[in-house]
């Protein structure tokens, strides 16, 4: 049997740990369900902002009817992967209605406008809903133009009438369930939920690539070079250390301005000290051992020495903090966008959607701030699990972390 390579006995240490395990495979899971996004979403309309202001604050697992009405605008079917990207704006207006029957050209309907009003009754033309354009009459003959220009004819007979019925019963009236319930605004709460998770492990990713690309720099100088070189770095990286992490994010957004790529350089900015301290402790340690000698014995330039040599020495702690600030760059995240610094509505944010509803705990309504919190719990514990978890599998000792 071949022996294994220090990365792959890594591995199946790490796979040893099954809570650490099945946290990885959450995250897994997670980081699929942001990707596909709008794909898998019940709202796939942009920002999962289809508002339907008679459903808001509505109970998880309500169940209406509704009437989808043609736009009347042109409306493009996007391709996979835009759609994917910025999700499908709606062909249709929907309409929440309690009963309907049909009435030649027309669809009676009564609106749902709350579970302590009366219906309203309201009436729409067939073609209307199922075209999106009213149709002009002559006669026995109703004539619409469509987007494209064409022009349809139908007779005002009863076989007519029938088959815009069946369409209309079979495609335009249907049921909607909504799995976690709707927002103040009548929002799909899933969808905000799964589009959040998008913003959140986007923000954990840039800003960990930015701190990493950062610290692992400004903590290999320092700890290599060492004199004047590392006094000052390690000067800046200590004022740095001595500022609380939120306040630090928090001036830098108000320099940056407010935005989510502003957040991304914000919560970078803010967390690559860490890295730079730990990178710097690490190189200091082997930059005296025996193969970094042997190396500029032979000739190596400096770069190559702390790329090829140190750095692939270090990695294992390197991981730890990083997986360690994707939690922490989750929680700035989310507590940026309950201050409103992160991103701006409609987009949806888990701390944005806390912000927008914590004042409903105590209205009955508590599932609207307390799921977005649970989001948050389940992504950040995960996080700090897999540090576990990559801690063990490497046998690295505890480093202390700001708080």
């Amino acid at each position: 049997m071949a022996e294994q390579t220090p990365s792959q006995r890594t591995w199946q240490e790490f796979k040893r740990n099954k809570i650490a395990f099945a946290a990885l495979l959450f995250i897994a899971f997670s980081v699929l369900v942001a990707i596909l996004g709008y794909l898998v979403m019940p709202d796939s309309t942009p920002m999962a902002n289809n508002m339907t202001i008679q459903l808001g604050t509505k109970k998880p697992g309500s169940v209406f009817s509704m009437l989808r009405i043609r736009r009347n605008a042109p409306v493009d079917t996007l391709g996979f992967f835009t759609k994917m990207l910025f999700g499908q704006p709606a062909f249709y207006r929907d309409i929440p209605i309690v009963s309907y029957r049909f009435i030649k050209d027309s669809i009676a309907v009564d609106e749902y406008v709350g579970d302590e009003d009366k219906p309203i009754k309201t009436s729409y033309n067939l073609f209307e809903v199922v075209y999106g354009v009213k149709p002009l009459y002559e006669g026995n003959l109703a004539t619409l133009t469509t987007y494209s220009g064409r022009k349809l004819n139908f007779q005002l007979i009863d076989s007519q009438y029938q088959a815009l019925q069946n369409i209309v019963k079979a495609r335009q009236v249907i049921k909607r369930r909504f799995w976690l319930g709707t927002d103040l605004y009548g929002r799909d709460l899933l969808s905000r939920l799964i589009l959040g998770s998008r913003v959140s492990i986007a923000v954990g990713l840039v800003s960990v690539i930015i701190s990493l690309l950062l610290g692992i720099l400004v903590g290999s100088m320092a700890g290599y070079f060492g004199g004047w070189i590392d006094a000052a770095l390690s000067w800046v990286m200590n004022i740095l250390w001595a500022l609380p992490a939120l306040l630090l994010v928090i001036a830098i957004s108000f320099a940056l301005g407010k935005g989510l790529w502003q957040i991304f350089i914000a919560v970078g900015l803010s967390m690559w000290v860490e890295v730079g301290r730990l990178v710097r402790g690490q190189v200091l340690g082997l930059k005296q051992t025996e193969f970094v000698e042997a190396a500029k014995a032979m000739g190596f330039n400096n770069a190559r020495i702390i790329r090829r040599h140190i750095l692939p020495n270090i990695i294992g702690p390197i991981l730890v903090l990083a997986s360690s600030n994707f939690a922490a760059a989750i929680l700035l995240e989310a507590g940026l966008s309950f201050l409103g610094f992160g991103a701006q509505p409609p987009m949806p944010t888990w701390g944005g959607m806390i912000k927008e509803h914590y004042g409903y705990i105590i209205m009955n309504a508590a599932f609207l701030a307390i799921l977005p919190g649970i989001a948050i719990m389940l992504m950040v514990y995960a996080f700090n699990l897999v540090t576990v978890g990559l801690r063990d599998a490497f046998d690295i000792k505890s480093q202390s972390t700001r708080i």
